[in-house]
């Protein structure tokens, strides 16, 4: 019984350890669970997304402050980016007539 939780515990971890955070959706905390990111690198990962909008990918991380070439390399395989959700497009009203459900055209309004 020991032996099987420790497993299930065991498989569990190694489940978060692989999760990457996502640059263009991750909060302030969610940054900061990030080995080697501080609350001041969070910040900065922060005010540069609002700067610049959404990362392109993970190889942009390289231009926050504070984030240098060392400091990349070891940061960039716990992080990805998803682009953000695309806006729905604009709702058109149909102009002219419009079909029945039983293929009888009915007038405008």
């Amino acid at each position: 019984m020991v032996r099987w939780l420790f497993a299930l515990l065991l498989a569990f971890a190694a489940q978060l350890a692989v999760a990457a955070v996502n640059l263009n959706t991750a909060t302030k905390e969610e940054l900061i669970a990030v080995t080697g990111i501080g609350p001041a690198r969070a910040q900065a990962i922060l005010d540069y997304r609002a700067q610049h909008g959404a990362f392109k990918s993970v190889d942009e991380l390289r231009d926050v402050k504070g984030i240098g070439a060392r400091r990349f390399e070891t940061l960039k395989s716990e992080f990805t980016v998803t682009p953000p959700a695309a806006k729905p497009a604009p709702r058109v009203e149909a102009k002219g007539p419009a079909v029945a459900a039983k293929g009888e055209i009915k007038p405008a309004k």
